[in-house]
């Protein structure tokens, strides 16, 4: 087993587990913890891909890594346009 098929199980797990917690009414699917467990394990799961590549699971873990983002981004916009002035001190 090599490091990039570590880190690909790695992937899954962390994919796995925040889908569990987020069904379990734990997690909030759509809050940045969530968008960051699935981009993150997306990610490592693309990274065991460039060792064994397989053109199905690579537009899937992309897909899954790009709504991420995006999820992400959106949070990290909302976030700034909502800050108000800033006040000095």
């Amino acid at each position: 087993m090599t490091g990039y098929d570590i880190a690909g199980l790695i992937g899954v797990a962390t994919i796995l587990a925040g889908y569990a917690v987020a069904t379990m009414g734990r997690l909030d699917p759509k809050g940045a913890p969530s968008l960051a467990i699935n981009f993150a394990g997306a990610s490592l799961i693309l990274l065991s891909l460039t060792q064994r590549f397989n053109l199905s699971a690579t537009i899937v873990e992309a897909a899954w890594a790009l709504i991420a983002l995006v999820g992400l981004i959106r949070i990290a916009l909302r976030r700034l346009t909502h800050r108000g002035p800033m006040t000095p001190g």
